[in-house]
């Protein structure tokens, strides 16, 4: 990752059941993810497109509840 810090979001869909995660989008090139119970602990970092394709994935719904 770069020196610059991650600016964490949660989805403006996301309630406060703290099951949520949190995306950083100011990183170049990457995506990294985190669970937001535990912001100090690892974050996965995707690409841009491995992440843009996952987001497809779940909006067409292949992955089913």
């Amino acid at each position: 990752m770069t020196t610059e810090s991650p600016r964490w979001f949660k989805s403006s869909y996301s309630g406060n059941g703290g099951q949520c995660i949190e995306v950083a989008a100011n990183i170049p090139g990457a995506i990294p993810v985190r669970d937001s119970k535990d912001p100090h602990g690892p974050a996965l970092t995707f690409s841009a497109n491995g992440w843009s394709s996952f987001v497809a994935a779940v909006k067409g719904g292949e992955f089913p509840a």
